[in-house]
């Protein structure tokens, strides 16, 4: 059972990302000592990011997994709680809500902030998993910088595979759209953009099989399979990246909160406030458009706040137990 500090909490996190470290920090300071569940993968998807250029106060960069290292110490110092645990149900239905952890151990919370993320949709290949940060990307904003002249691929026949294609010719030579049927599904306009750039090309009824590559050398290539007639060929390419949709983390709030047809938690316009009062849904959970460790960490700090202010108006800061929490 996890060792908790409390039966009742003012705050719970939900996710140990840059959004929900960011929550912890803000609250923690606010002296709400709020109480982090960090899943089965502690710092989120930066985890498995190497370097890391494009957030703000690094001048040289900083390694992904420094970098939630950091947050997570700087959020410790000022009193957040934190666990390597996973939160496996929460009753919604009365307040305080009641929490249930995989193992077993229940408490209860007055606000809830859900940072639990969203992840990638992968191809399923071994080979995928092992060069991940290495090669292989699932976003091309964070990586695409690091591959300057060199020749790409890049899986998917939507509007964000194609967006992302368009953005790598900033930097490769060369873009190869890898795409299992013979049409994209992308709208059409954004079908032009590819089709129009000089840089990208495509190869239409493929599927990868296997990435090849080692952890010294990257990604050095793929092994493509026509799926009409089976024949199995090597591909030459420095990088692959994976841009066929991304799944939010948020099995556990199917029914109990509002929703998009593909899963994300809908929020109030510039609020991270949910469709339950006192419950708040920040970074990739709730945003489909950006997802960038700054802009979580941006809605990790909104939460935080919006969590404060909706005590406040409980007035439960200062009395810390009123009738409304009794």
């Amino acid at each position: 059972m996890t060792d908790l500090k409390k039966d009742l909490y003012d705050v719970t996190i939900m996710g140990s990302g840059p959004a929900g470290l960011t929550a912890a920090i803000y609250t923690a300071r606010a002296n709400l000592e709020p109480v982090v569940f960090e899943g089965s993968q502690p710092g989120g998807q930066l985890t498995i990011t190497t370097d890391v250029e494009n957030f703000p106060g690094f001048s040289d960069g900083i390694m992904g997994p420094d970098l939630m290292n950091e947050m997570r110490e700087q959020a410790l110092r000022f009193g957040a709680e934190a666990h390597m645990a996973s939160i496996a149900k929460v009753d919604l239905s009365e307040r305080p809500f009641t929490v249930t952890l995989e193992d077993g151990t229940e408490y209860k919370t007055k606000t809830f902030v859900i940072a639990s993320g969203a992840r990638a949709r992968l191809l399923g290949l071994d080979s995928e998993s092992r060069l991940m940060g290495r090669g292989v990307s699932t976003c091309a904003t964070c990586d695409g910088f690091f591959f300057r002249d060199q020749e790409l691929a890049i899986v998917g026949g939507g509007d964000s595979a194609m967006e992302e294609a368009v953005f790598l010719t900033k930097f490769a030579s060369k873009v190869t759209v890898i795409h299992r049927r013979e049409e994209l599904r992308a709208s059409q306009i954004m079908q032009d953009r590819a089709f129009n750039n000089d840089k990208i090309e495509f190869l239409w009824n493929r599927e990868v099989v296997e990435v090849l590559g080692n952890e010294d050398d990257g990604v050095t290539g793929l092994k493509l399979m026509n799926n009409e007639t089976e024949d199995v060929e090597d591909f030459d390419v420095d990088g692959l990246f994976i841009a066929i949709g991304h799944i939010p983390n948020t099995e556990i709030f199917k029914g109990k909160l509002k929703m998009n047809d593909h899963g994300y938690i809908m929020t109030e316009p510039d609020s991270s406030r949910t469709s339950v009062p006192g419950v708040f849904a920040v970074g990739d959970v709730q945003d489909w458009t950006y997802r960038q460790a700054i802009t979580a960490a941006g809605s990790g700090c909104k939460g935080a706040i919006d969590a404060e202010r909706y005590l406040e108006e409980a007035h439960d800061i200062e009395k810390h137990r009123t009738e409304e929490w009794d």
